[in-house]
């Protein structure tokens, strides 16, 4: 079975059609990493596009932020002025369908976490080091993760737990080896790792067969929308430099 693999989607309704667009007829299943909602302008359309699929979804912290199940205290001002917005906008199916997903999944030789599989809904796997302390954590060879916005994949090398990063190769196929691995899609609709370009990957989970790819979108027509709800500025431009 081919599986679109997407995570942070962030109510990006634009970059979210893209990339359902691009991937046209080469799937069969959804899986989300979490944070279908939080800074961007489209949060019911982007749950109700998801809810519209075969597909299976985690928790993301901006999905629970959405929820009031997180103290955004703890989070910058404009992220904060976006979560309020949020929770102002959706409507009530969509918080329930929000309310209702999981923080973890393991289907098959994959465990599916939106932060780390040690910590799912907020720790950032950002570099080796951490990578390392989490294989600990889950049992399967691989672990898909979101919340970084990032695209990499982290590689266990040896018995004594070294890892390495492995930078994407865009639109070419990558056999997964046996080696255990944590793998990142990207963001859909906020990447943060100076590439604007909406990022997902298809995966084969019967050959195993990983798939990073990027797509650009009209980023223009999500800051006008933006905009036009009043979310802040910064939130706007950076849309525009991937960061």
């Amino acid at each position: 079975m081919r599986i679109l693999v997407i995570s942070d989607i962030h109510a990006n309704l634009t970059a979210f059609e893209r990339v359902l667009e691009d991937a046209r007829n080469q799937w069969e299943y959804v899986w989300c990493l979490g944070d279908v909602v939080g800074y961007g302008p489209d949060p019911n359309e982007c749950v109700e596009l998801l809810r519209s699929m075969p597909h299976l979804c985690l928790a993301g912290n901006h999905d629970w932020a959405a929820l009031g199940r997180l103290d955004i205290r703890t989070f910058n001002p404009d992220a904060r002025k976006a979560v309020e917005w949020t929770r102002d906008t959706l409507k009530p199916e969509n918080v329930a369908y929000l309310e209702a997903l999981p923080t973890t999944f393991v289907i098959g030789n994959y465990t599916l976490a939106h932060g780390s599989p040690r910590e799912p809904v907020w720790e950032y796997i950002l570099e080796p080091v951490i990578a390392a302390d989490n294989f600990d954590f889950f049992e399967t060879s691989y672990c898909l993760v979101g919340h970084t916005h990032q695209p990499v994949i982290y590689e266990q090398s040896s018995a004594m737990g070294e890892t390495h990063m492995i930078m994407p190769s865009y639109a070419k196929k990558r056999q997964l080896n046996g080696k255990r691995q944590i793998i990142n899609p990207g963001s859909v609709g906020q990447p943060r790792d100076s590439n604007p370009d909406a990022a997902y990957a298809i995966l084969d989970v019967e050959t195993n067969v990983w798939e990073h790819r990027r797509i650009a979108y009209n980023i223009k027509a999500v800051q006008n929308r933006m905009r036009n709800v009043d979310m802040p500025d910064r939130l706007v431009v950076r849309l525009e430099h991937g960061w």
